[in-house]
């Protein structure tokens, strides 16, 4: 009774996470990734690129671009439109517009393996074969696998002027560039020194600054081991040496053909005949 009274104040004065429930605007932008795909380093290079005066750090992203399943309605309900908003979810018709940030999926894997040990989800000792069974189940986190994530996303709005898809790649190569295409995707009047201040202020090393400072700051990760940092190499291509040859061949076996069509190199030949175990093939039936 009492939880029920508390939880009903609590939405009365906004205070509730609205999550899926969320009313979602017409002028509103989603940024959708898979987890551990760069979500969160986007999130803070569109923030201090729309909000210079409000320096993003992990105190305050949560209001500059939110997430539903961890921010207060009240806080969407004073955001300045058109909002962006954070998303991990598989293919969703409600959204407008959609900045979709892909990863290669053998990197993702030993990203998420790393953030559950942070996180006290898995030991130390885990086995990171047990973890890739999982992963390729889509067992490690709640919206889906990477093929089934990403391939719901493609299927439906590749090519639709609503939908960007960027590379964390890409971003990681070079970052101005690519904020930029989010500069006139967003229809944004910043230019190149606006541009370069959002990606100096978004450094690794100054978000791993910040994180020393703010580790309980922010629910991604409250109560988390502080000996493993949430931001570790932010670079990519880490796979080719921290993840067994067997392993990467499990992931290009089962998304070979998704990953050869977002540009991502295959490591070994047996890899060029794909099965996937659900998504992969609802992508490829669109372009049969």
């Amino acid at each position: 009774m009492l939880k029920h009274l508390i939880a009903g104040i609590q939405r009365g004065l906004g205070l509730h996470r609205p999550g899926r429930s969320l009313l979602i605007l017409p002028d509103d932008v989603f940024l959708v990734s898979f987890p551990k795909s760069g979500n969160t380093w986007t999130r803070f290079l569109l923030a201090n690129l729309r909000f210079p005066d409000q320096p993003a750090n992990w105190a305050n992203i949560d209001r500059l671009v939110p997430d539903p399943t961890g921010t207060a309605k009240r806080d969407f309900d004073r955001m300045p439109r058109p909002r962006i908003i954070k998303s991990h979810e598989c293919f969703d018709p409600r959204y407008p517009r959609v900045i979709y940030i892909v990863r290669d999926p053998r990197d993702v894997v030993l990203s998420q393996y790393h953030y559950h040990r942070k996180i006290r989800r898995i030991e130390d000792d885990s086995p990171i074969e047990k973890f890739v069974t999982r992963f390729l189940a889509g067992e490690t986190c709640p919206h889906g696998s990477w093929g089934q994530n990403i391939g719901t996303w493609l299927s439906a709005s590749e090519g639709d002027p609503r939908f960007l898809l960027l590379r964390y790649e890409d971003l990681v190569a070079d970052t101005a560039r690519e904020l930029q295409k989010v500069v006139v995707f967003l229809h944004l009047s910043s230019g190149p020194l606006e541009i370069a201040a959002a990606v100096e202020q978004s450094s690794a090393d100054r978000m791993r600054e910040l994180e020393k400072k703010q580790t309980n700051q922010n629910g991604l990760m409250k109560g988390s081991r502080k000996d493993l940092s949430f931001v570790r190499a932010a670079g990519s291509g880490g796979w080719r040496s921290e993840l067994p040859t067997p392993l990467a061949a499990r992931i290009e076996a089962a998304w070979g053909t998704l990953m050869r069509h977002l540009g991502y190199e295959l490591s070994t030949q047996s890899s060029l005949v794909a099965r996937d175990c659900g998504s992969l093939e609802i992508f490829s039936s669109t372009r049969r």
